[in-house]
């Protein structure tokens, strides 16, 4: 009996051992794969001298390199020269800041360009189908459905309100802190807000993670950073198809973060239609999910649970880090123009007719109203220049479609 156990037990091990091997062999292989594929093309393309082309300046390793700082990376390409090259595993990539070649691709001859294949392989896991990660036709019926959901005065008044309670949220944690001389992250904060704003604004739901009282919604908030940034963050990681087959290091916290993400929407998308069904939901039609849901009526196949995911999520990401990392960047622009941040503040104060003796922060902003804010033209100028200065969206990836080339 002894024999046989200790003969089972050693055949499971030579198995395993086996796998292993086998493994280890097919992963070793690949790696050369790409190596080799790489090496070839590098070759290929630093060997083409054309005139037609524009210069190459590198591969994909000097963005890795790099990658902490990949914006100012991007500054340096295009004051060495306007358009660049940069070579990658099977391809070399245009980046260019010549505004005559932006309008070209984005506005003059936008349908002669596309997100691709390769831009949407590293998306899907995390946007699906959404508008960020689909071409075609889905991108056709989300791109048409959000252009006329967001003309609606409805949605118009509602994202005002929103904005405008979770304005007065921040400013009352900052003179607290004020008062109290603790050193505060703005930008952290400015996160939390627009957040809680286009959270509240997507779904129809409170998350406040600017106060952090509820452990659920603070582990989506992180969830939802970590996974943006370790999808980006396959653009210079050649490794990372291979990690994500053996569900190691940075796609293994992908995946974890995709799940967390997953669950606590799918439950507020089902807690939504719930409400929706029972007439609990006195606001519906107020926020996205609620007027994708009522049109999701209509073609109930196509747009489930997991596509309402996909589009809403799309919102949240295009709402949160670009509102956030704009107006950081706008705070630090105050903070080193003194002048200009007394301009702005007498605007304001001008604008919504305010009195020194009115220092109740609930007064103030419900004086804050479109009209109020219509006479800020200091302020939107001052805005439109940071923009310009620090863009929201400081890189769009795009492919040329087939019949363009």
């Amino acid at each position: 009996m002894a024999s046989q156990l200790f003969s089972l037990g050693a055949s499971t091990v030579i198995c395993l051992v086996s796998a292993l091997a086998i493994a280890l062999l097919v992963t070793a292989l690949y790696i050369l794969g790409v190596v080799a594929s790489f090496a070839v093309f590098c070759i290929r393309e630093f060997a083409q001298r054309a005139q037609d082309r524009p210069p190459l300046i590198g591969t994909v390793f000097r963005q890795l390199k790099n990658f902490d700082r990949i914006f100012d990376e991007h500054v340096k390409y295009a004051l060495q020269h306007p358009t660049t090259r940069l070579v990658y595993p099977g391809h070399s990539e245009i980046l260019t800041a010549d505004p005559a070649v932006i309008e070209h691709v984005l506005k003059t001859n936008f349908s002669n360009y596309s997100k691709g294949a390769f831009n949407t392989e590293i998306a899907k896991d995390l946007f699906g189908n959404g508008i960020f990660a689909t071409d075609g036709e889905k991108w056709r019926h989300q791109r048409k459905l959000a252009s006329h959901e967001f003309s609606t005065k409805v949605l118009r008044d509602f994202s005002s309100d929103v904005f405008r309670m979770n304005a007065a949220k921040l400013s009352e944690k900052i003179s607290c802190a004020a008062a109290k001389r603790i050193t505060i992250n703005m930008q952290d904060l400015l996160m939390r807000t627009t957040m809680d704003s286009i959270f509240k604004v997507g779904f129809g739901f409170e998350l406040n993670t600017l106060y952090g009282t509820d452990e659920s919604s603070i582990e989506f908030s992180k969830a939802f950073d970590e996974a943006n940034s370790l999808v980006y963050y396959r653009y210079v990681d050649l490794f990372w198809k291979l990690k994500r087959y053996f569900n190691i290091g940075s796609e293994a916290k992908l995946k974890k973060s995709i799940q967390i993400i997953d669950n606590f929407v799918i439950h507020l998308i089902h807690q939504k239609k719930e409400k929706m069904k029972n007439g609990s939901d006195h606001k519906a039609r107020e926020d996205i999910l609620s007027r994708f849901i009522q049109e999701s009526e209509k073609d109930p196949q196509t747009m489930n649970d997991r596509y309402l995911r996909d589009i809403v999520l799309s919102f949240l990401i295009a709402g949160k880090d670009t509102t956030g990392d704009t107006l950081s960047w706008f705070f630090y622009m105050l903070c080193k123009n003194p002048v200009v941040q007394d301009k702005i503040a007498f605007e304001i104060r001008e604008s919504v007719e305010w009195v020194q003796e009115d220092n109740n922060m609930e007064m103030f902003t419900a004086r804050l109203k479109q009209g109020a804010i219509d006479k800020m033209h200091y302020l939107h100028a001052a805005i439109t220049e940071t923009l310009r200065l620090y863009p929201g969206v400081p890189v769009v990836s795009i492919t040329p479609n087939a019949y363009s080339l």
